[in-house]
């Protein structure tokens, strides 16, 4: 499950995340991360689900971070697309590449909503999904 955790200025100092990774032994990955002294917001795959899951969510609440359930984030307009690979490059996550046989193929997993590959689509392929911007409260 992707997550966009949101860091307080009074806990983004505090290894919250080293904290729940230590403690549950998740490998969480971060996908995307923009900290500083003031504020924090990552977004982060955590490779579980059921009570391992709840238990991660529960401990990043419990420390002060709210967190947020990315949904499904971009479509591809396979009638438009053409796979030349324009967006494959700019995108900061490689949740785009080229399949074997040279079909373009998206990681939903990887993406972090940022339209990047958006503006370099010469052909107008990919949209951001309206709910990509937006996100659901996980429930603990």
């Amino acid at each position: 499950m992707r997550v966009r955790l949101i860091y307080s200025p009074d806990v983004v100092e505090k290894p919250i995340l080293a904290e729940v990774i230590s403690k549950t032994g998740l490998l969480i990955n971060i996908l995307e991360a923009k900290v500083d002294a003031q504020k924090g917001e990552l977004v982060v795959s955590i490779p579980s689900s059921g009570k391992k899951l709840e238990e991660a969510i529960a401990m990043f609440r419990r420390a002060g971070v709210k967190v947020e359930e990315i949904k499904e984030t971009l479509k591809i307009d396979r009638e438009k697309c053409i796979s030349c690979g324009a967006c494959i490059s700019p995108c900061p996550t490689q949740a785009l590449q080229l399949d074997s046989d040279w079909t373009l193929k998206y990681d939903e997993e990887r993406c972090v909503a940022c339209g990047t590959c958006v503006h370099a689509c010469p052909f107008d392929a990919i949209t951001l999904l309206e709910d990509a911007g937006k996100v659901e409260a996980c429930s603990s």
